[in-house]
C-alpha cells in the first residue's frame, strides 16, 4: 500500500516556500512545462517528461487533487483529448517553490 502525498504543507523559506508535492521530479518538470505554456496536451506531456502514461496520470491527479493543475477534455479529430494547464493557485505554488529553491542554492 503506498501513501498518498500530504495535501499541501509547504516548508518556508524566506520569501518562498518549499512545496512537498511540487517537489517530486516528475511534478516538477510537469510544472514547469505548464508554466510555459497555457495548456499542453496529454500526449505532448507524455513526449516532454518521456514517462508512462499510468506515471503521468498518476502525477497530474496528485497536482490535481492539491488544485495545482486543470485538465479539460475535448474531441478533436473524433478522438477525445486531455489538456493540462496550471491553475491560479498552481501557478503561485510553482514560483513559490522555485524561489526556496534558489533560496536554498544561494541563487537570486
Amino acid at each position: 500500500m503506498t501513501a498518498r502525498p500530504e495535501r499541501h504543507v509547504p516548508a518556508r523559506s524566506g520569501d518562498g516556500e518549499f512545496d512537498v508535492i511540487i517537489h517530486a521530479p516528475a511534478r516538477l518538470r510537469l510544472c514547469a512545462t505548464l508554466q510555459m505554456f497555457e495548456e499542453v496536451e496529454f500526449s505532448g506531456m507524455l513526449e516532454i517528461l518521456e514517462i508512462s502514461k499510468s506515471a503521468l496520470s498518476k502525477h497530474i491527479a496528485t497536482l490535481v487533487e492539491a488544485g495545482y493543475v486543470r485538465q479539460r477534455r475535448a474531441t478533436r479529430d473524433t478522438r477525445q483529448r486531455v489538456w493540462l494547464s496550471l491553475t491560479d493557485t498552481g501557478r503561485a505554488a510553482y514560483q513559490r517553490h522555485v524561489s526556496a529553491l534558489r533560496q536554498i542554492v544561494g541563487a537570486t
